[in-house]
């Protein structure tokens, strides 16, 4: 199906695209960090408002 050539490009892609993004976001996160206070609130409340939906579907499915 895939080359060996292919499968090589590939893995060499993937690491290299990893390595890239771990670099670029440890740059990042240092800049944008007082930016994003109070994300984790949002988060959470937002998890808990899909949980609650989920809860009112299943407890109206009778």
């Amino acid at each position: 199906m895939f080359t060996t050539g292919q499968i090589y490009f590939a893995i060499f892609f993937i690491i290299a695209f990893v390595i890239t993004m771990i670099l670029v976001y440890r740059k990042d996160l240092k800049i944008l960090k007082p930016f994003y206070k109070g994300t984790y609130s949002i988060f959470i409340g937002f998890i808990i408002f899909i949980c609650l939906l989920f809860l009112i579907k299943f407890l109206m499915k009778d």
